[in-house]
């Protein structure tokens, strides 16, 4: 991986919460007004959340760190995606989240797939952003340690340049660790199968609520043609591609977060 970073992602306007959730410290950032829209962030938190502030101007944004992510707490407990939908199940009961938008990046679009599977009544509309997850055998991920690191700009942004700048020549061992453990964190989702969940195909019928799929045209990390497995196993769904866009949607082409306040507002 690459090793330095420009200073943490701001987050000037969010407010921070704390929770215990079955003993597992969950921060918590939220920000805006209006209907709900939960966001779970991918495998990186290091590029921040700066599309939510085009969300916050009609709904109220909230983005929790998953176990393990972030400056949420460590759970041993917590090591399948079963472990974290079901921890998230318990946060949302805190929050009393009864109905709410639901959109995820990446790892997050694979835990919010998961979560609508088994509580569907929750969700009102579903936004999927490159998520990983489905097993496409026409179509796999590459390996999560065989891309190189000077590599690794080109496979997250089509333009390298727009994935560079969150990173500065200034070695910074912090960022090392915390990218470190969030890499951790979803290698050991994927210790069973690389490419995710082998049986999430045959429960993706239960995800019945309108879903968008966003996805960039020109993603490597996150192949592009996977959209179409996820819309074919999804009874309403709808893939939109950004051009001329790799795997950081929302950095590459901030644009993009248009596309979900769209959707939302149908």
């Amino acid at each position: 991986m690459l090793d330095t970073v420009k200073p943490s992602p701001d987050l000037t306007g969010f407010t921070r919460a704390e929770y215990d959730i079955n003993g597992v410290r969950t921060v918590v950032h939220t920000i805006g007004s209006g209907p709900a829209l939960v966001f779970l962030h991918g495998t990186g938190t290091f590029t921040g959340f700066e599309m939510a502030r085009d969300w916050a101007k009609r709904h109220t944004v909230i983005i929790p760190y998953h176990a393990g992510f972030g400056d949420s707490g460590d759970a041993d407990a917590i090591d399948t995606i079963e472990d974290h939908v079901l921890h998230y199940m318990d946060l949302f009961d805190k929050l009393a989240l009864a109905q709410f938008d639901l959109a995820g990046f990446s790892l997050g679009g694979w835990l919010a797939a998961e979560f609508a599977i088994r509580q569907p009544q929750r969700v009102r509309k579903l936004v999927l952003v490159a998520p990983a997850g489905l097993v496409v055998p026409n179509a796999p991920a590459p390996g999560l340690f065989e891309i190189a690191p000077q590599e690794l700009p080109a496979y997250l942004a089509h333009d390298p340049a727009a994935a560079l700048r969150y990173f500065s020549k200034a070695p910074d061992p912090s960022f090392d660790a915390r990218l470190g453990r969030e890499v951790t964190g979803f290698a050991k989702l994927i210790r069973s199968d690389p490419q995710g969940n082998p049986k999430l195909a045959n429960w993706l019928h239960r995800i019945a609520m309108p879903t968008l799929v966003l996805w960039g045209a020109a993603d490597r990390l996150r192949p592009t043609a996977q959209a179409a497995a996820w819309r074919a196993g999804l009874p309403d769904a709808r893939v939109t591609l950004v051009p001329a866009t790799g795997h950081l949607v929302f950095e590459e082409t901030p644009a993009a977060a248009q596309h979900v306040i769209d959707f939302l507002a149908d």
